[in-house]
């Protein structure tokens, strides 16, 4: 199984989808209402993509599986770290790929800080 190969291919459909949204929205195909929605939906979708692809980039399979389960127990902290990860990539802070051991400790990093109370009985 050619697993890159896949990617680029559903890459270029969604650019080729966008393209042809953009061009409905232009021709006000539909009606301005419609035309905005499905060009903000093509634009989502297009963002959505963008940091598909930088996740594939910098992250290895172990790190990606790793905050795939995160994300299906703590959706709002896997979306918070995948922001961290694209951000730190845009600003060239990432060298080389992230592994599963290094997620790990940014996991770690992230995880917001438990409040423990100690309560006492007198």
């Amino acid at each position: 199984m050619n697993g890159g190969r896949s990617d680029d291919d559903l890459e270029e459909l969604r650019r080729k989808k966008l393209e042809q949204l953009q061009e409905q929205a232009e021709s006000g195909g539909g009606g301005q209402g419609q035309a905005n929605a499905e060009a903000q939906e093509a634009a989502q979708q297009q963002a959505e993509a963008k940091r598909q692809a930088v996740l594939r980039q910098y992250l290895t399979d172990d790190a990606r599986k790793r905050l795939n389960t995160v994300k299906m127990s703590k959706q709002q902290f896997g979306e918070q770290v995948e922001q961290q990860i694209v951000a730190l990539a845009q600003s060239g802070r990432i060298q080389g790929k992230i592994d599963d051991q290094k997620m790990q400790q940014l996991l770690k990093e992230l995880k917001p800080e438990k409040k423990s109370f100690d309560i006492q009985r007198r």
